[in-house]
């Protein structure tokens, strides 16, 4: 019996690979301008354009990225063994400003320096490596400053405020975002079922009409080539994929290609949806 559920399991997977197959042309142009509808003027289109949404993990940060962090820095930090060897700085500014590449300034709240240090000093909620007894050293703060790193969000690459931490003896510094939670809008979800069509795009070089998508496939799909819907301020594309008939089953692979398509005008600074889960598509092919 536990067999039998095993192959029906498997069977299931392997025969949903590869997301919806086979729509048709007007069923394409029909969940496209659903799509469409439902993302422009909405919540979550007001603030992929105007607002802060995240497009990585805010807090924490983590280590500046400068050489190779020890393996006992990391095992003591994941651990929680931190000590404060300097007294921080009590002038914590409240607000900062935050520079969006289209020029524009937006004032956000930051959280104090003594607040990062107490969110990153406390020990992970999952540890699955144990201190040894005389084997983890403390990790000893001897000062801080703000400064700023880079943060990927909907509206492009920002220098976002970030606690810089000097702990002795380890040349990397601690690096927390300073950035209050509140200020940030959750990245949107998407609908329990709905299928990715496209994983990221790029304008073709020097075509400002014509998108590089990236998608997946299963490794019995045939590609019939991309599909897409325009409007002023949307593009929703999707890749007509569909299995091979004379496949029953088909192994669970995922497969990833290129592939262009060609816009009735220049993209400009309209956002691009994908028609299955309805949300935008990352901008920048070496991000997934």
């Amino acid at each position: 019996m536990r067999r039998m559920i095993a192959y029906l399991s498997l069977v299931l997977l392997l025969s949903s690979c590869g997301g919806a197959h086979g729509a048709s042309v007007d069923e394409f142009e029909d969940r496209a301008r659903e799509v469409a509808g439902r993302w422009q003027g909405s919540a979550d289109d007001r603030a992929w354009r105007k607002g802060f949404v995240a497009l990585e993990v805010l807090n924490p940060q983590g280590w500046a990225h400068v050489g190779r962090i020890p393996a006992w820095v990391n095992r003591s930090s994941h651990n929680g063994v931190w000590r404060l060897a300097a007294k921080l700085p009590k002038d914590s500014p409240d607000r900062a400003d935050v520079r969006w590449p289209d020029g524009e300034v937006s004032q956000v709240p930051l959280i104090t320096v003594a607040s990062a240090y107490a969110e990153f000093s406390k020990p992970a909620d999952l540890i699955e490596e144990e201190c040894p007894a005389k084997g983890c050293r403390p990790l000893r703060v001897t000062g801080a400053r703000l400064g700023k790193v880079p943060l990927e969000t909907s509206r492009g690459t920002i220098q976002v405020p970030a606690w810089v931490f000097t702990v002795e003896g380890v040349e990397q510094k601690k690096v927390h975002v300073a950035v209050d939670p509140s200020a940030v809008t959750a990245r949107p979800e998407r609908v329990r079922g709905d299928v990715e069509e496209v994983m990221a795009f790029d304008l073709v070089a020097g075509k400002p009409d014509e998108l590089l998508l990236r998608y997946g496939y299963g490794a019995c799909d045939i590609i019939h080539g991309a599909r897409v819907y325009e409007t002023n301020r949307l593009v929703v594309v999707d890749v007509d994929e569909r299995r091979s008939d004379s496949v029953e089953v088909c192994p669970g692979i995922l497969k990833t290609a290129m592939i262009t398509v060609t816009l009735a005008r220049p993209l400009g600074d309209r956002l691009v949806l994908d028609s299955g889960i309805g949300l935008p598509v990352l901008r920048g092919l070496s991000r997934r």
